[in-house]
């Protein structure tokens, strides 16, 4: 399965709830109006692309009917299209790789959030690029966390530096580290505690461990990964400012895409955080991970096609 269809797959409960909505608000050869532009905003507000983001949306939609550039309802969706995967020029979502030494890749997240399985997605992606990959287990606090990212470090075949529960998380970074270092590893994943975006003193924690791995390896963290749910859409925002309030958040990953009827909430995160998609998850099997593309995911979102 492409790409293409991975997202249309993953992204079919908000397809099947904007679908019909743009083809009841662009019907094909309509002239463009204030009405359809009312029924347009209405159809992406329920898809929880947020009141910021569907309002900039419209005011281009607008202006370039307003300039004579489009006329009829069907240029709508490419000016969409267009407009929205310029969001993500593709540096922006590259993973920066240290040159000299493993490359370090804090991965943060709330529990509940598809935080330890994306970890181990990402471990079976750089794996299957020919990458050598360690994965630590910081997550030291949640119960079983550690138990979990070992079975799945054992199924994908990967390296794991680990401590008992309860441990110092600031001890295992120090350890994983030195193990990537010592043991010639292109990556090292680095799984913190789940904690909530409301307990200050476990996020001060998270930017203690970002602190560890810059003294251990110079330049590191080179990318702190979020984790967010996309299912929750717009509250996903609040999760995201607080953490960047902690660490420098570099790129996002949307967990649980497939199971979201709020994809339209990707395109409000980026406006609201100015942090780019670097991944989504699209399934629960290690493969079900992939790079953003903003092509392949608004040619997904905005399909009228079932």
């Amino acid at each position: 399965m492409g790409l293409f269809d991975r997202f249309k797959k993953g992204l079919s409960k908000t397809r099947a709830r904007i679908s019909s909505g743009f083809r009841s608000a662009l019907p094909f050869g309509r002239k463009i109006d204030d009405a359809v532009l009312e029924d347009l905003e209405t159809t992406m507000l329920a898809a929880d692309f947020g009141p910021g983001t569907v309002a900039d949306l419209i005011d281009m939609v607008r202006s370039e009917w307003k300039k004579g550039r489009i006329s009829e309802t069907q240029e709508i969706l490419e000016c969409l299209r267009d407009h929205v995967i310029a969001k993500w020029p593709e540096d922006d979502r590259r993973i920066r790789f240290c040159d000299d030494g493993p490359t370090v890749v804090l991965v943060a997240g709330i529990n509940g959030s598809g935080k330890t399985p994306s970890d181990a997605k990402l471990a079976n992606y750089f794996t299957k690029q020919g990458k050598h990959v360690i994965l630590g287990a910081c997550d030291t606090y949640r119960a079983a966390a550690v138990e979990q990212l070992t079975e799945w470090s054992r199924r994908i075949g990967v390296q794991i530096v680990k401590h008992k529960q309860d441990a110092d998380p600031g001890a295992v970074a120090y350890d994983a580290c030195d193990a990537a270092t010592a043991r010639k590893a292109d990556i090292l994943l680095v799984d913190t505690a789940g904690r909530l975006h409301t307990q200050d003193h476990l996020m001060r924690e998270l930017g203690k461990i970002q602190k560890v791995v810059s003294r251990k390896i110079p330049g590191a963290p080179h990318e702190v990964l979020l984790v967010l749910d996309a299912t929750i859409g717009q509250n996903a925002i609040v999760q995201a400012k607080m953490f960047s309030e902690h660490v420098d958040v570099t790129g996002l990953v949307l967990a649980k895409l497939d199971g979201s009827a709020k994809g339209g909430a990707v395109i409000g995160i980026r406006d609201q955080m100015n942090v780019p998609v670097k991944f989504v998850g699209l399934g629960e099997t290690p493969d079900d991970i992939a790079p953003f593309d903003p092509v392949e995911f608004t040619e997904a979102l905005f399909s009228t096609e079932d």
